[in-house]
């Protein structure tokens, strides 16, 4: 089975998102915005029997942290993907880092860029028009997060959450 790591951020920045996502993002209707802390990988159940003890201690760890969002950015020129710019901090780049340490499957195939992404998948033209907009729009979205959630993917291609781990909590 198909399994994921990632932050749901707070409701506030999940309709900033969705306002976007809803016209720009094929993905929309099969997982919320979010940011992805640990790619897609291949586990058994009983690989992930073992390693949510692995994923509570990581959360007891972890303090909730602040996100602050300011503009958008892009992949290009790998992709098209225009998303919404987590400032790098601390925190969030280590948990990266701890969710791909040894007791975890999965390698880290780019280097991780914290991220909301708001819109995927589209043609160059579109590409340029929405990204050219969206780049001389100002945001301005500061939220404290305080879980992450590692989730499995559905026949339907959808995620859904098989446990959450709340920051600082044993």
């Amino acid at each position: 089975m198909k399994y994921g790591i990632a932050i749901f951020p707070p409701k506030k920045i999940q309709d900033v998102a969705n306002s976007y996502r809803k016209r720009y993002d094929p993905h929309y209707a099969l997982i919320p915005p979010h940011i992805t802390l640990k790619e897609p990988f291949e586990a058994e159940d009983n690989e992930i029997k073992e390693m949510v003890p692995y994923l509570k201690e990581i959360a007891k760890e972890t303090q909730p942290f602040e996100i602050d969002i300011n503009k958008v950015s892009s992949f290009t020129p790998i992709t098209n993907t225009i998303y919404l710019k987590i400032e790098p901090d601390d925190t969030i780049m280590a948990l990266n880092e701890k969710l791909y340490a040894d007791h975890l499957p999965g390698e880290q195939e780019h280097s991780f860029v914290p991220h909301i992404t708001i819109a995927q998948k589209l043609s160059d033209d579109e590409y340029s028009d929405v990204y050219g907009t969206l780049r001389m729009k100002g945001f301005d979205l500061k939220e404290t997060v305080d879980r992450f959630q590692l989730l499995y993917q559905l026949d339907n291609g959808s995620w859904t959450v098989y446990e959450t781990f709340v920051f600082g909590e044993g």
